[in-house]
């Protein structure tokens, strides 16, 4: 049987460097009192977006949010703030950043990532030179840092995510020393002190490597729940994040799963989360009647039109539906939807024409058709892609082998 994927990912990723690898926070308003962050406002219509899988929407939202400072409205006639420069430079690595998780085993879009990402650092770095008791420099510098790290434990970089880690909460922790309302920059501050108490000994023999102090589970818990709270546009990736924590250390999967329905309808043309909901609902709660429900919600959406990257949603639903319909011993209609993928031969997700013909074999081996069943085994060798992150290889191996 292939193995879970996404979650599969993302249990590399948390169990890695998590100690000091703190994921980019929210970069729009922060604080009750109002906005701390110049031109919030703009800056969080761009970063609902992204959230939303909308990018072809984001440059020109960029454009409209970092447009040369005080230039007057044609109505009134008085200055207009504007987003600094470096902030839309690195809510455009951001976007990037959310395209690769939409099919994170893709790496086409890597060098393009490693390229934005390394130039917002510097860009932002040297704005804190030039501005050093900027509070909101200091913030964007961890969020770069952030998104960077975060890129980097996916790729398996664990050593160079280790060293961005520190400067993040550096970087956090000096913007809280000027602007101690910044309140997106304790929800950051909270993960490292979380995930310092509770990530593996593997990355807290990293953690002592770059002398970093340990952590508090309960206080960093607290930290990102309080700042989850402090504004309405925080909660999204608060949320996102949070449903990690609860799924992979607070053993909360029933909170997990409420935190992604809730993004889901916030952002319902973004395939991610329903994808995550699916899978979760089959591997953690063994509920396959509701992970066959999620599923065919992905597909009929996708095929509406109503979600982002339509053809990659729907080959994902396919799968998934094909999955759970095996497994309740609905051979022939997993076949069908298998048969329809292949047909297309899609280029998305990753590797997914030789998990099709992987998933097809196993599906025709339980229904007795062995001859069938290892011509399509013979089909996922023959396609299985370069790296093979989802593992087909060996089990379409043990199918030949009749295992």
């Amino acid at each position: 049987m292939i193995e879970r994927g996404l979650l599969r990912r993302h249990a590399t990723r948390l169990r890695v460097a998590l100690a000091f690898v703190l994921v980019p926070v929210s970069i729009v308003e922060a604080s009750a009192q109002g906005p701390r962050l110049t031109a919030a406002p703009q800056l969080a219509a761009a970063y609902d977006a992204i959230f939303d899988a909308r990018f072809d929407d984001v440059p020109e939202l960029l454009t409209a949010a970092c447009h040369t400072s005080g230039t007057p409205t044609p109505s009134s006639g008085k200055p207009v703030q504007y987003a600094p420069p470096e902030a839309c430079q690195l809510l455009e690595v951001v976007a990037t950043w959310w395209r690769i998780q939409l099919d994170p085993n893709n790496r086409s879009r890597d060098e393009e990532f490693r390229t934005r990402a390394d130039a917002a650092v510097a860009a932002i770095d040297a704005w804190t030179r030039r501005e050093p008791t900027r509070a909101e420099a200091w913030f964007y510098l961890g969020g770069a840092y952030g998104a960077r790290a975060q890129w980097r434990v996916l790729r398996g970089e664990r050593l160079s995510a280790a060293r961005d880690g520190k400067r993040i909460k550096e970087a956090l922790e000096r913007a809280l020393d000027l602007d101690p309302a910044l309140q997106d920059a304790y929800f950051g501050i909270g993960l490292y002190h979380y995930y310092a108490d509770v990530a593996p000994a593997a990355a807290r023999f990293l953690r002592w490597l770059l002398l970093l102090p340990g952590g508090d589970r309960v206080a960093g818990l607290e930290e990102m729940r309080r700042a989850r709270e402090g504004g309405e546009r925080l909660r999204s990736e608060a949320d996102y994040q949070l449903h990690l924590v609860y799924l992979w250390y607070e053993k909360r999967t029933d909170r997990a799963l409420e935190l992604l329905r809730a993004l889901r309808r916030r952002h319902p043309r973004n395939p991610h989360f329903v994808q995550m909901t699916a899978e979760i609902e089959d591997v953690y709660l063994h509920d396959t009647a509701a992970s066959l429900r999620t599923w065919q919600q992905l597909l009929d959406a996708a095929r509406a039109g109503q979600v982002a990257e339509r053809a990659m949603a729907e080959t994902a639903a396919q799968l998934g539906l094909a999955r759970e319909m095996d497994k309740r011993g609905d051979s022939e209609g997993a076949i069908a939807h298998l048969r329809q993928i292949i047909e297309r031969k899609p280029a998305a997700p990753f590797g997914a024409l030789a998990r099709a013909q992987l998933q097809l074999g196993q599906a025709l081996d339980r229904r007795g058709q062995r001859r069938e069943a290892v011509a399509a085994y013979r089909a996922a060798l023959d396609l299985v892609p370069p790296g093979d992150p989802d593992r087909v290889a060996p089990a379409a191996r043990a199918g030949l082998r009749g295992r």
